[in-house]
């Protein structure tokens, strides 16, 4: 086995971007994509398309935006879709940070 990791992951992008609004419902889409490894325009468009899918609601707060996460949409795989994305999300928290939003 080689001692470095490769460079595929488990987990797709939107996911990743879920936990980080899970973790910071506020956050800047900026943070988002330096925590995730994407440049500001791909977090941009992840964001759209969970909106655009229900998963996500944007709310804009003066000059920033507030995500909620809508925790009981079906993932959307066949094969996980008896779960939702709340399950998948409190799965990958190790930890519970204090969430500046709620989820639905």
């Amino acid at each position: 086995m080689s001692e470095h990791p490769s460079s595929w992951t488990f987990l797709t992008n939107h996911a990743h971007v879920l936990l980080c609004i899970r973790r910071d419902a506020e956050i800047r889409l900026r943070d988002v994509a330096t925590v995730v490894g994407i440049t500001e325009r791909a977090a941009q468009k992840i964001v759209a398309d969970l909106a655009e899918a229900g998963y996500v609601q944007v709310e804009r707060v003066g000059r920033r935006n507030r995500y909620t996460i809508e925790s009981r949409r079906p993932l959307r795989h066949a094969l996980e879709r008896n779960h939702n994305i709340g399950d998948l999300l409190d799965l990958l928290e190790s930890t519970t940070p204090s969430r500046k939003g709620a989820t639905r």
